[in-house]
C-alpha cells in the first residue's frame, strides 16, 4: 500500500529529507557530544545544543524546554509536590551528601554521606510538606513501621519538612524563599541504653 501523502508537495519534501536520515544524523549528533538524559517516568529529559534542537525537531521528538522556567513547569505537570521535592534534595545536596531513590523502603530518599560505593545508606528520608500528605504517617502505627524498618536495615529516618513561608511555586527563584526543618527519628531500645549506661559507669570507675 502506497503512502497516503498530507498535501501537495509532501511526497516530495520526505523523500528529500527522509526520516532515516534525520535520525541518523540524530544518533551521531548525540554520540559526538556525549549527550545524557534524565529519565522521568515514561518522558527524558535531554540537555542538547542547537543543531540536535532542530534535528529532534525535524523528527518530530515531542517539543523542547527552552528555559528553566519551562522545564520547572514541565517537572511541576509531571509531579505536583515537584517544588517541595526538589527543594529537600537540594537541602541534602548542599551538604554534600548523596541521593538515591528510595522506592525499596516505600520512602522518598535514600541518603549517603560518603560515597555510595564505600558505604550502605545512613539514612531512609521521607519529605513532607505544609500542604499535608495524606496516607504518609498519619498515625502513630505508620510511625511504627517505619522506624521498625528502618532499624531492621540499620538505617535512620530523616524527615525533612517543607516550608514554603507563604510563597507559591510559580518559578525557581521562589525556592529561595522556602526553607528545611530537619528532624531525625530513632527507635529506643531499652537493652542498648542499659547497655550504654554500663559502659558509661565503668568508664566513670
Amino acid at each position: 500500500m502506497r503512502p497516503r501523502w498530507k498535501g501537495k508537495g509532501a511526497e516530495a519534501k520526505a523523500l528529500a529529507d527522509p526520516m532515516s536520515e534525520i535520525v541518523s544524523q540524530l544518533q551521531s549528533s548525540l554520540l559526538q557530544s556525549n549527550a545524557c538524559a534524565l529519565l522521568s517516568g515514561c518522558s527524558v529529559l535531554l540537555a542538547v545544543e542547537t543543531e540536535q534542537t532542530e534535528l529532534l525537531t525535524r523528527a518530530c521528538f515531542d517539543n523542547f524546554v527552552k528555559n528553566d522556567v519551562d522545564l520547572w513547569l514541565y517537572m511541576k505537570l509531571k509531579k505536583e509536590k515537584f517544588p517541595d521535592f526538589y527543594k529537600a534534595y537540594s537541602h541534602l545536596r548542599m551538604k554534600n551528601w548523596v541521593l538515591r531513590p528510595g522506592l525499596q523502603y516505600d520512602v522518598d530518599f535514600v541518603a549517603y554521606r560518603h560515597h555510595p560505593s564505600m558505604v550502605h545508606s545512613e539514612y531512609v528520608v521521607i519529605v513532607l510538606s505544609e500542604e499535608g500528605d495524606a496516607g504518609r504517617l498519619r498515625v502513630w502505627s505508620d510511625f511504627h513501621c517505619t522506624i521498625r524498618l528502618c532499624g531492621s536495615v540499620a538505617k535512620t529516618l530523616l524527615m525533612l519538612n517543607v516550608d514554603k513561608n507563604g510563597h507559591g511555586a510559580i518559578s525557581p527563584s521562589c525556592l529561595e524563599r522556602y526553607s528545611v526543618e530537619e528532624c531525625t527519628i530513632t527507635r529506643w531500645s531499652p537493652e542498648q541504653s542499659r547497655n550504654d549506661q554500663k559502659t558509661s559507669e565503668n568508664g566513670v570507675n
